[in-house]
């Protein structure tokens, strides 16, 4: 391994250094999403306008630039749904509103070109470096799941909901609303515009379905005194 392609020591800094780390990230950005992951340093230094070694001074490797660039990219697909997330979905007054307007969100977020194209390079590029894939499902579904899980905990805490197995039900919503463009996406068939509004409406309420607590029985509402 040459010097160059070795952990940096230092990461440059500065106003110059930042605007060369943008040019970076957004060249490599292109390379990856045209060419795949096997595309060269060279050609990624040359269309930031830089030399290659400071491309490999700024991350150090080209795995580590690619990793950079997932974390940019899921950070800004689920930037929106995580928002509505945090703020209504955990103390909701309308909870499939709410779940309909952050798969929306999710959908949104995740079914672009720059998405799509990211996810097939990753998976493209699994056989010699796996570590990708992990990266990112650590960056994507798992980060996202947690907060799920931890708004859902809240909803069944609140009776909203009645779930035993929450990490289960984030996945199956996930499954639901999220997977079938991912799917289809992936291969260049994204449903239409009427199609995902139904694929999202359709999953919340297969979910909530499954998921909201069964009626009381005529004479057990809450608070009804049982007669001894």
């Amino acid at each position: 391994m040459r010097a160059s392609e070795g952990a940096p020591k230092r990461i440059p800094s500065g106003d110059r250094a930042a605007a060369k780390r943008r040019a970076i990230v957004r060249a490599a950005t292109e390379a990856f999403l045209r060419d795949g992951y096997g595309v060269g340093m060279d050609t990624i230094a040359a269309e930031a306008g830089v030399a290659k070694v400071t491309v490999y001074n700024h991350f150090g490797s080209k795995e580590a630039l690619f990793t950079a660039i997932v974390g940019d990219v899921l950070d800004a697909a689920l930037a929106e749904s995580t928002r509505l997330i945090e703020e209504r979905l955990g103390s909701s007054t309308d909870v499939r509103a709410d779940l309909v307007a952050i798969c929306e969100a999710w959908v949104a977020g995740h079914a672009t070109p720059e998405v799509l194209a990211l996810h097939n390079a990753v998976m493209g590029s699994m056989p010699q470096l796996p570590d990708l894939g992990r990266t990112w499902q650590e960056q994507g579904p798992e980060r996202f799941h947690l907060i799920v899980r931890a708004a859902l905990a809240s909803l069944v805490e609140r009776g909203e909901l009645a779930i035993e197995d929450i990490q289960l039900a984030a996945i199956q919503l996930s499954g639901l609303v999220l997977m079938p463009h991912i799917a289809y996406g992936s291969a260049g068939a994204a449903p239409d515009p009427d199609l995902t509004q139904r694929l999202i409406t359709g999953g919340v309420d297969m979910f909530l379905a499954r998921y909201r607590p069964a009626p009381a029985a005529p004479g057990h509402d809450k608070g009804q005194a049982v007669a001894s």
